[in-house]
């Protein structure tokens, strides 16, 4: 039997469904804002460049990588020894890169914008950050020839790392600059490395132009981080940013911001600390939902969390309750929260619209919603089913 997507949990508020329903979550058009490149890549490319470059990587290593448990470890180690052992050219980050747009190209990723931390590669593996780009910028331009999928890189600060490493990640980036770079992020471990130490890398990144966002609020940590993302390092968007729901008040004043918040539902964090009888109902995504923030589904990790494009909006739908015009305002906030120019947003904004609104219309065409399906959902069905 394959297993769950994501290996989540069953679902207390579960919807069955069916393979018509499957082929409408890879049809509807999306944009992909949070995934981390190292984390897309495959088993075989993982096994083929441990050869290559005659990497400590044992076999048992890759297994225990490539399998997701009910508790689930995180992905940070798998991370790391991609940074120090494997991944040491250029081409090697143009094969991941390429092969990552492959697959979110086959479940209709029409845009992507992915991170990448080039403190772990210059540091580690010992490779240039400009030829690093070369090569991730190499893939990005053939993934668009071949498939049609535009993207973008966000290089990241490592937190692990101090405040001087940052800074050089965005001195690097402003050295380098070429128009697919579009903007910095942060990630890994953010227990006990908040974002106010980060100012100033920011402050440089903003004074010359550059977007941001920042993971916050994903390990359990304070709502003061995603605070702290918003209002001191200025950030453009917020990576996961679940524990904003702590806090009401600033949950109410960033929903009215408008900001947009780029959800992961496979989340390894509350896979391991959620029951698995309440993980879905408990689960912060569907109060963040409550307190009118601006969602956006993303797969983080798909290799590494057994998770593609098409089955992150399935689990919104089959597991945490959201119904299709939900699920479609999500679509539109994965636009407004993308870093394109309006005119390209607004014309992607109609032609994605018009097409979930088509591919809505054989949803249902085997009956109506079920039992657990919102009242909203079924509005749906009756505005689509007789267009």
């Amino acid at each position: 039997m394959p297993r769950a997507i994501g290996n989540i949990p069953a679902s207390a508020i579960a919807r069955p469904v069916n393979d018509q329903q499957r082929r409408f979550f890879r049809s509807i058009p999306k944009a992909e804002l949070h995934c981390h490149l190292l984390g897309t890549i495959r088993r075989a490319t993982f096994e083929d460049l441990v050869r290559k470059h005659d990497a400590p990587v044992s076999s048992a290593e890759l297994d225990a990588l490539y399998t997701r448990t009910s508790r689930p470890v995180g992905v940070l180690h798998a991370l790391r020894i991609l940074e120090r052992h494997v991944l040491k050219a250029p081409e090697d980050f143009r094969r991941i890169t390429f092969e990552y747009l492959q697959d979110a190209a086959s479940e209709n990723v029409r845009h992507a914008e992915f991170f990448w931390n080039p403190t772990g590669t210059v540091r580690d593996a010992g490779l240039r950050y400009d030829r690093a780009q070369e090569g991730i910028v190499s893939g990005i331009h053939a993934a668009k020839r071949a498939f049609g999928i535009s993207a973008g890189l966000i290089p990241s600060i490592d937190r692990e790392a101090d405040g001087a490493a940052a800074i050089e990640v965005v001195e690097h980036v402003l050295a380098h600059r070429v128009p697919e770079v579009i903007g910095i992020g942060i990630d890994y471990r953010e227990t006990d490395r908040p974002p106010e130490l980060f100012v100033e890398a920011y402050r440089l990144a903003r004074s010359n132009g550059l977007k941001t966002t920042a993971h916050a609020g994903e390990f359990g940590t304070s709502w003061r981080n995603v605070a702290t993302a918003v209002d001191v390092l200025g950030v453009d968007r917020i990576d996961h940013g679940y524990t904003v729901v702590d806090n009401p008040d600033l949950a109410a004043r960033l929903a009215a911001s408008g900001i947009i918040f780029t959800i992961v539902p496979t989340n390894s964090y509350y896979l391991r600390t959620l029951s698995p009888e309440r993980w879905a109902i408990d689960h912060p995504i569907r109060r963040m939902s409550e307190l009118g923030l601006k969602l956006h589904p993303n797969t983080d990790d798909p290799t590494l969390h057994n998770v593609s494009p098409a089955g992150t909006w399935e689990i919104l739908y089959s597991h945490l309750g959201f119904d299709l015009a939900a699920l479609r305002t999500m679509m539109t906030n994965g636009l407004a929260g993308a870093w394109i120019d309006d005119a390209k947003r607004g014309e992607l904004e109609r032609e994605w619209g018009a097409t979930f609104d088509r591919l809505a219309v054989d949803f249902y065409s085997g009956g109506r919603p079920d039992r657990v399906s919102s009242m909203v959902d079924a509005t749906v069905y009756n505005n689509t089913a007789h267009v």
